[in-house]
């Protein structure tokens, strides 16, 4: 486990009686109120100085509710220090009113549009998409990329149209770990991060394995592979609490990072931990 306090940057919390949550119904363990108050419980020893809240994907007409309550939350536990809502970039150039009604809110770092959940396998490449996408780089917004690996041949289409913009991958493209397959996600990550422009979470693999009795050696050809590919400067940490619970522990995840991190200098760790992610989403 670290020895110094960490940043999470990818902290989810919900309020059912606040807002409301679609998809919770399909996953009953996790459909129930997720507060703060339960994510300082969970954490047990890890130390956690600062927190950068992800969108959880609730009505699509609440987003800026949505935003607007983790600020208020964000007072009661001042580590909330960023916030990366929903917005509807599929508007193209017609989301620069949106963008810059969020952009009001110094909070907010960036942006998360989920690519996963598109029946469309061209939607992050549609135009006005990508338009969307292009205009955060106006405001200084990261992008939050949320796919499954399949998605991956057009999402590398994607950020190429958008150099001016920072992406980071979350939850390593959530490759099939569960059935061990590497390939063609191996190579699709490699060419990732071969843009200059992309970084990548070290998040939410555990959900991808077996959820009763995954390994750290069935993670391993994975965290491996982005490290490899990301190297030390464009890694960076994240709990992706509670989703993460149907598979692990808060710490129990820590301290399968910190193993597989094992022979990593002081600074590569500091570096995973702490300053890579301060950078990223300016906190």
């Amino acid at each position: 486990m670290p020895s110094f306090p960490i940043v999470d940057t990818h902290l989810h919390i919900w309020n059912l009686q606040r807002l409301n949550y679609p998809w919770l119904a399909g996953v009953p363990m996790l459909n129930r109120d997720h507060l703060i108050g339960e994510y300082r419980k969970v954490c047990g020893p890890v130390q956690v100085a600062k927190m950068v809240f992800l969108q959880c994907e609730c009505d699509q007409s609440q987003y800026q509710d949505e935003a607007d309550w983790v600020t208020e939350v964000s007072l009661l536990d001042p580590r909330i220090r960023g916030i990366v809502p929903w917005a509807p970039l599929e508007k193209g150039d017609a989301a620069e009113e949106d963008l810059a009604r969020l952009a009001a809110n110094p909070m907010i770092k960036g942006i998360r549009r989920i690519i996963q959940f598109e029946a469309d396998p061209e939607f992050c490449l549609r135009p006005d998409f990508v338009k969307g996408v292009q205009l955060l780089a106006k405001f200084g917004f990261t992008f939050d990329i949320c796919i499954n690996h399949k998605q991956m041949t057009n999402t590398l289409k994607l950020v190429r149209q958008c150099p001016d913009v920072s992406f980071v991958m979350d939850h390593h493209a959530k490759p099939d770990v569960k059935n061990h397959l590497l390939d063609p996600w191996r190579e699709q990550m490699r060419e990732l991060a071969s843009l200059p422009n992309t970084s990548c979470k070290l998040s939410g693999l555990v959900t991808e394995a077996d959820f009763e009795h995954w390994t750290i050696d069935d993670l391993r050809p994975y965290t491996d592979h982005v490290v490899e590919c990301f190297g030390f400067n464009r890694l960076f940490f994240g709990g992706d609490w509670p989703v993460a619970s149907q598979a692990t522990e808060y710490p129990r995840w820590v301290d399968t990072l910190d193993e597989i991190l094992k022979g990593c200098s002081p600074d590569e760790l500091h570096k995973v931990y702490v300053r890579n992610a301060e950078a990223f989403y300016r906190v």
